[in-house]
């Protein structure tokens, strides 16, 4: 199978640039595998999608801000370091740019000094092992000196931080948001938990595996980087309950299903647990648990596109995203919705 088998043409106004004022009010298509039928409505009619007894299985990771902006001492050259996963000892792998100049020992102040950081390894993909070093709290700094790390897609400035943000993170540690749980209020949560639909939350810190695109044409040699995971014993009671008793387990977002697929058997349990996923879905993977999938419109030849495939039918997607084409549909992270059930 080939990456160029993804790939569909875009028109670039449909990218969305702002997210709407009214996290509900975008639009939503409904894929129904059974029948092959494809409904459009908005996302607040997502209420009358599901049934009392399911489950929506959500990501509150929280995503900082991971953009930084600095100059190599010694050469006066600005360098962007957007930071994905935090390794032990102040150390981060970092994507640089330009990577090409930050070589062993390069030194990168932040702030005036407030933040440096020293390339302490390289990675074979061209990443970098940067150690920070800095007085005070981490956390802080990069509150104060980072940016939210924005798909380059976007190219207007983002007004509110919290727009970029589920209104359920609470772990932080993403560099970038689990897009498909921004369509929800907590008026939303209220009245699904009201209709008997049971919330689940789960913890996957978004990084470099799910948004870096596949570079190789087979795509059976793409190499997914590996993200950190989190379950609790009650989020694993409480999904295992759910499957038993005959309802059906709905992620939202590609990352609260990579997730999913990762720690379930195969009878499609779950147990508790925390660790780190490379699973990379595509066409012929056999699901365990997942039941459908909430979720955005994806960039073309990306794994996330290769997912949506996967769990729809790659020519029930492209049908679909067809479709969404003519009808307007705003696509990627602050864009429309698509519930596959």
């Amino acid at each position: 199978m080939k990456t160029s088998d993804f790939f569909y043409e875009l028109p670039e106004e449909l990218i969305a640039q702002t997210p709407l004022e009214n996290r509900t009010n975008s639009k939503l298509m409904v894929l129904c595998r059974d029948d092959g039928s494809i409904k459009h409505t908005i996302f607040s009619s997502i209420l009358e999608e599901l049934n009392p007894g399911d489950a929506l299985v959500l990501n509150n990771t929280r995503v900082i801000p991971a953009r930084l902006f600095g100059n190599r001492i010694g050469k006066e050259e600005s360098i962007e370091t957007l930071l994905f996963k935090r390794l032990d000892n102040n150390i981060w792998e970092c994507l640089v740019r330009p990577g090409k100049k930050m070589k062993m020992g390069n030194v990168v102040e932040y702030g005036n000094g407030l933040l440096k950081g020293e390339v302490v390894d390289i990675g074979e993909d061209g990443t970098r092992f940067i150690k920070f070093s800095y007085q005070g709290i981490f956390e802080e700094i990069l509150d104060k000196l980072g940016e939210m790390p924005l798909p380059p897609y976007i190219t207007e400035k983002l007004e509110d931080r919290e727009r970029y943000q589920t209104v359920y993170s609470k772990v932080p540690g993403s560099a970038a948001a689990p897009t498909a749980g921004l369509h929800f209020t907590q008026e939303m949560l209220n009245a699904l938990k009201e209709k008997g639909i049971q919330i689940i939350y789960l913890t996957l810190h978004v990084g470099l595996g799910t948004f870096r695109p596949v570079k190789v044409e087979d795509i059976n040699e793409h190499i997914m980087h590996s993200e950190y995971y989190e379950i609790s014993q009650s989020a694993a009671d409480a999904i295992n309950r759910i499957k038993k008793n005959g309802g059906r387990i709905i992620p939202v977002g590609t990352t609260s299903i990579r997730t999913l697929e990762t720690i379930a058997n195969d009878e499609g349990l779950v147990k508790e647990g925390s660790g780190w996923t490379d699973i990379f879905i595509y066409p012929g993977y056999r699901f365990k648990i997942a039941d459908g999938l909430i979720t955005n419109f994806h960039l073309p030849e990306s794994t996330l596109m290769m997912l949506v495939s996967a769990i729809a039918g790659k020519e029930f997607i492209f049908k679909a995203y067809n479709e969404a084409i003519e009808q307007k549909y705003r696509f990627f992270s602050f864009g429309d919705a698509m519930f596959i059930k």
